[in-house]
């Protein structure tokens, strides 16, 4: 028997990356897992390789999470996973004064938007049971200000916030339905690999981009999937509202020695 044997699981954004470590490791548990990303070929090559359905899901379209309830409107587990940083389209001015309107909007429509829809439809999937977990993937940047990516860190923080929200409503409920947060920093996933390369100065970069991480190097998918496998399970029955980084220590403080 495995930590969520029995438990049915939606994971969102779940094609590639920590989604898909989320996926594979909840399954690994015994749970019942339902892909769900907007990439349907990859979300589907994905969910075939590991064994288990898969649902296109763009979490930004209300209409796709309706959709969802109707087929499955019983849920032990839900994982919002799907996000967008903002630089996907090229547009790479992100700081305060000149981000665009545009931008600005589009990345909360997915980070934010897509989030409180999937808290929306989880409680109203768990509350004839009772009890359920939501996890809601944040990051790092939503807890400190990054001036370059001002739209996305404002986005994760929101969902910070969002997560103690829907915590406390559904305490308030008399529903043992958890909600945590979770906030990785620099996971080794896809969308490092243009700034990475595959030329002979790879490892300098991964150095470079890590030099202020305490670990001294890049988190990987399955790390941030042990936690949410913890979360999800009833190991954490009295965990709610909760913010847990997986960062290497980066939010510790420095990891210099006195008088260096």
């Amino acid at each position: 028997m495995g930590r969520l044997a029995g438990k049915t699981c939606l994971v969102t954004g779940a094609a590639r990356g920590i989604g898909a470590s989320i996926a594979e490791a909840f399954m690994g548990e015994g749970a019942r897992v339902i892909v769900t990303d907007i990439e349907s070929e990859l979300g589907t090559k994905t969910a075939k390789r590991l064994g288990t359905a898969f649902e296109k899901l763009d979490v930004a379209r209300e209409a796709d999470w309706d959709a969802i309830a109707v087929k499955y409107p019983a849920l032990d587990v839900l994982v919002n996973n799907a996000g967008v940083t903002g630089f996907e389209s090229g547009e790479l001015v992100h700081d305060p004064e000149h981000v665009t309107l545009e931008t600005w909007r589009a990345v909360h429509h997915v980070n934010l938007d897509g989030t409180f829809m999937g808290c929306r439809y989880a409680i109203r999937a768990m509350r004839e049971k009772g009890e359920g977990s939501i996890i809601n993937i944040s990051s790092r940047s939503g807890l400190v200000g990054i001036p370059g990516a001002a739209a996305y860190a404002s986005s994760k923080a929101a969902i910070r916030n969002h997560s103690k929200s829907v915590a406390l409503y559904c305490a308030q409920q008399g529903l043992n339905i958890r909600c945590n947060s979770i906030h990785p920093a620099a996971i080794l996933t896809p969308i490092w690999e243009p700034m990475l390369g595959d030329g002979p100065d790879r490892d300098d970069r991964m150095a470079a981009l890590v030099k202020d991480t305490p670990l001294q190097r890049f988190g990987q998918p399955d790390e941030v999937a042990k936690l949410a496998v913890m979360l999800a399970s009833d190991e954490a029955s009295y965990i709610t509202g909760a913010e847990l980084t997986i960062d290497g220590g980066l939010l510790a403080g420095s990891a210099a020695s006195p008088g260096s």
